[in-house]
């Protein structure tokens, strides 16, 4: 039985996909205390990397932006993985995205407004969180992105 959240991620056409098995040795989430933390999440689908590259070169800002919502929804199951009901989130505290980018990209911010909407998209007000954006050089798997999240959870 999903909740009001999952209820709301199905309305958007989408699907909470399975938690994507750890690269390394690290959890997809812990909970210490009301909060919640993610792992970098990558824009997996179906267990597969759908493009691969820079961010400026072989990926469009457009095709990366996407891909940061994927992130975000596969942060969002890695939540669910720990908290049981994504009804329990209270807020979205906090957002960093990192994005592989050729040497003359800076439209990093752009590039995770991609998870930043979804996340509002999806929980309305208790979307809204602080947020870094960074370049950087490469990404696990070639990926173009990779978004954490961070919510606090209502106590159960």
């Amino acid at each position: 039985m999903s909740g009001a959240v999952e209820a709301r991620i199905a309305e958007l056409g989408l699907t909470l996909p399975e938690v994507v098995p750890p690269l390394a040795s690290y959890q997809p989430a812990v909970q210490s205390g009301v909060y919640v933390y993610t792992s970098g999440q990558l824009p997996m689908v179906a267990g597969k990397l759908p493009v691969t590259g820079k961010v400026g070169a072989e990926v469009t800002p457009e095709e990366a932006k996407q891909l940061a919502a994927t992130c975000a929804l596969n942060a969002l199951a890695a939540v669910k993985s720990v908290a049981g009901d994504l009804d329990r989130i209270k807020r979205v505290v906090k957002v960093v995205g990192f994005v592989a980018s050729a040497a003359d990209f800076t439209g990093q911010p752009a590039v995770i407004n991609g998870a930043s909407e979804l996340l509002g998209e999806i929980l309305g007000e208790k979307g809204v969180h602080a947020r870094s954006a960074v370049g950087v050089a490469v990404l696990p798997l070639d990926a173009p992105v990779e978004v954490e999240v961070q919510v606090e959870l209502v106590e159960a």
